[in-house]
């Protein structure tokens, strides 16, 4: 499965990430750098349905999503258009991303950004923050809930929003004794690509209201926006369809429009 050769990557590259710079040397680095937990206000401040935007140059699934990569250039048009937060990819190996990339957007917007990646280390963590994210993915596909405790109580303490993934009641199990504030529920199966929208359907009556629920992929038309939100949907986030367009910040526009 695709995953679990994304996940045997990503543990190979963290841990030539420790050795070329331990954790230790990282904490140092991180100083006294925080984010603000402006992630989730963000969202929670939206009166419709809050966008995320995601910039990403490929998937593992779709190939190449845009010739012409510009992240700045997208970030500072999506943040004109009305995205109420950014997710950036930063799995280079099969999405092309990169945590530098993620800084660059950091520099250049005010909005709250999403790491996203596969996380299997707290050392991601500590990246995260140290970059600039105000967020970070924990996918429970990919964790148990021991980690996916540990990891969220780490990023909840270097104040980072926690945006627990789950596709499926098994990880639901996993996520709901944890309290999540913010849940995204991932409309395609990373383990066969498969993109289905009644995912959210089938799983958004099992959170609880307190947390934010974030509808995830598969998002192409304000009536795929409209149909989260029946599922209880109070954000999407949305990567493809946008990074298709010859106009992204112009297609972002059009997914907000209620009328």
């Amino acid at each position: 499965m695709i995953l679990d050769k994304i996940v045997a990557e990503k543990r190979k590259e963290v841990a030539l990430l420790k050795k070329k710079m331990p954790l230790a040397s990282l904490l140092k680095k991180l100083g006294k750098k925080r984010a603000k937990n402006r992630f989730r206000k963000a969202l929670a401040a939206r009166k419709d349905i809050a966008v995320i935007a995601e910039i990403k140059y490929r998937s593992p699934s779709k190939g190449i999503l845009r010739k012409n990569f510009k992240p700045v250039e997208l970030a500072r048009e999506f943040e004109a258009s009305g995205a109420a937060a950014l997710s950036v990819l930063t799995d280079k190996k099969f999405f092309g991303g990169s945590l530098d990339i993620l800084k660059k957007v950091r520099a250049a917007t005010s909005l709250p950004i999403l790491r996203k990646d596969f996380v299997v280390d707290e050392y991601q963590i500590y990246e995260a923050a140290l970059a600039g994210a105000d967020a970070v993915l924990l996918i429970a596909a990919i964790l148990d809930r021991e980690k996916l405790s540990k990891f969220s109580n780490i990023a909840v303490k270097l104040g980072l929003d926690v945006l627990f993934e789950v596709h499926d009641k098994a990880d639901a199990k996993k996520v709901i004794p944890l309290k999540p504030r913010l849940a995204g529920i991932n409309n395609r199966d990373l383990r066969t690509f498969h993109v289905d929208l009644a995912a959210t359907e089938k799983l958004g009556g099992l959170f609880s209201r307190s947390a934010l629920l974030v509808s995830e992929s598969g998002i192409f038309t304000r009536a795929d926006i409209d149909r989260a939100k029946l599922s209880g949907a109070r954000a999407v986030l949305v990567g493809e369809s946008l990074m298709k367009e010859p106009r992204p910040g112009k297609a972002l526009q059009r997914l907000l429009r209620t009328k």
